[in-house]
C-alpha cells in the first residue's frame, strides 16, 4: 500500500496529522508529489519530514523557493521569500542538506505506465487540471498522450479523478465518489490526490490518497487547524488570509 499526498505548504499540523493517519493503515511508501514549501509557518520542520519520504517531487513553489518566484500573485511571493529566508537561517548540520535536498528533487517519477507529477503529465511543473477541463478536449487530449495508464497529480489542491472515456474525453469522479475505492484496472485515469496542507474543494480537512495497485481511496483527515492559523497570524511576512482561508478549506 502506498500513501500518495501533496502540497504541504508549511502546514506542520496537517501534516503530521496526516503522517500519523497513514502509519494506521498498512503503508509501506509515502509518495509527495511537491510543493512542500511556500504559504504555511512551518517550512523548516515539513521540509525536514518531507526528506524522510520515499519519493519527494519538486513543487511549483519549491522550486520558486530555490530560484527567483515568477508569476506568483504578492502573498505567494512574500511566503516564498520568507520560507527560503528560514530554510538559510536555520541552523544545525541539516541546514545544507535541505537546501541540496531541493535542488535534487525531480520534476516527475515514472514506475511503468504510471507517473507521478506536481502539475500535469505534459508540463510537470506549472500546468493546472481543474475539474472542468474534462470540456476542453483539445488540452485533455493534449495531456493523455503525456502519460501511459495511470498518472497521480496535485497542484490545483482539489482531489478527484479524471477518467478517459475515448479520444480527448473525460470523465470526471469526484473524490466523495470514491469512497469503496476506485478500480484502476481497465481504463486509463489522472487521479489529483488534493493536498495536505492548504485544501480548496470546501472540506477544511487534510487530505490524500491510498493506493494498493488496483484501487485507490481518499482520505480526509481532522487536524489542528486553530493552531496554524496562529502561527500563520504571528508572522508578519505571512498574510492572514492565508491561514483563514485553511478553516473554508478554500
Amino acid at each position: 500500500m502506498r500513501a500518495i499526498l501533496s502540497d504541504i505548504h508549511g502546514n506542520l499540523e496537517a501534516l503530521t496529522a496526516v503522517l500519523a493517519d497513514i502509519r494506521t493503515r498498512g503503508v509501506d511508501a509515502v509518495h509527495n508529489l511537491g510543493d512542500t514549501l511556500g504559504y504555511g509557518p512551518n517550512p523548516v520542520e515539513c521540509l525536514d519530514l518531507a526528506r524522510r519520504m520515499d519519493l519527494v517531487l519538486l513543487g511549483n513553489f519549491d522550486q520558486a523557493v530555490l530560484l527567483d518566484p515568477d508569476g506568483f500573485c504578492v502573498s505567494a511571493e512574500k511566503s516564498i521569500f520568507w520560507a527560503r529566508d528560514q530554510l538559510r537561517r536555520a541552523t544545525g548540520p541539516d541546514r545544507e542538506e535541505r537546501l541540496a535536498f531541493l535542488g535534487r528533487l525531480p520534476r516527475r517519477h515514472a514506475e511503468g505506465d504510471t507517473l507521478f507529477v506536481h502539475g500535469s503529465a505534459r508540463n510537470p511543473l506549472n500546468e493546472y487540471l481543474f475539474p472542468e477541463d474534462i470540456y476542453n478536449e483539445r488540452k485533455m487530449a493534449r495531456i493523455g498522450e503525456a502519460f501511459g495508464r495511470l498518472c497521480f497529480a496535485g497542484h490545483t489542491h482539489v482531489p478527484g479523478v479524471f477518467a478517459e472515456r475515448g479520444p480527448g474525453r473525460w470523465e470526471y469522479i469526484h473524490a466523495e465518489e470514491c469512497e469503496q475505492g476506485l478500480p484502476v484496472e481497465g481504463r486509463r485515469l489522472i487521479c489529483n490526490v488534493g493536498a495536505v496542507g492548504q485544501p480548496r474543494d470546501d472540506d477544511e480537512r487534510a487530505g490524500y490518497v491510498l493506493f494498493d495497485g488496483d484501487r485507490l481511496w481518499f482520505r480526509r483527515v481532522p487536524y489542528d487547524i486553530e493552531a496554524t492559523v496562529r502561527k500563520v497570524y504571528a508572522v508578519p511576512e505571512l498574510d492572514n488570509f492565508l491561514g483563514d482561508r485553511l478553516r473554508e478549506g478554500r
